[in-house]
């Protein structure tokens, strides 16, 4: 395709083809172990900014360094509302049998479960 004849169609080609590449990149590193948040923070850091006004890049930059400061918050937000999906229904099984012994004879693990219920509610 010549792109001095057809700049739209030959755009539209190199655009096809980069988010392929893209696509295969993100696809190799998550199975690599690679997490998409640090591939997102990869990709920004390293890419030009093609056609970029300065005002862009330090906007980038800006959300690269609150993200980097929030980067433990948010982790932890991440996951408590994993254990609140997935283990509310398991130690709710275990809460009517807990909650009816007495403080003396539950474990160490069951008190465990009932602050953790009882914080989550």
């Amino acid at each position: 395709m010549d792109p001095i004849r057809s700049p739209v169609a030959a755009a539209s080609s190199f655009h096809r083809s980069a988010a392929k590449h893209l696509q295969q990149a993100v696809t190799l590193a998550q199975r690599n172990g690679i997490s998409r948040r640090s591939l997102l923070t990869l990709l920004t850091s390293t890419a030009a900014i093609p056609d970029g006004s300065e005002s862009r890049k330090a906007l980038l930059q800006e959300y690269l360094k609150k993200s980097k400061d929030n980067k433990e918050k948010n982790d932890k937000e991440r996951l408590d509302d994993y254990y609140k999906r997935n283990y509310m229904d398991y130690f709710g099984l275990i809460e009517g049998p807990a909650r009816e012994k007495k403080e003396e004879e539950r474990t160490e693990s069951e008190k465990r479960i009932l602050e953790w219920l009882d914080k989550n509610k």
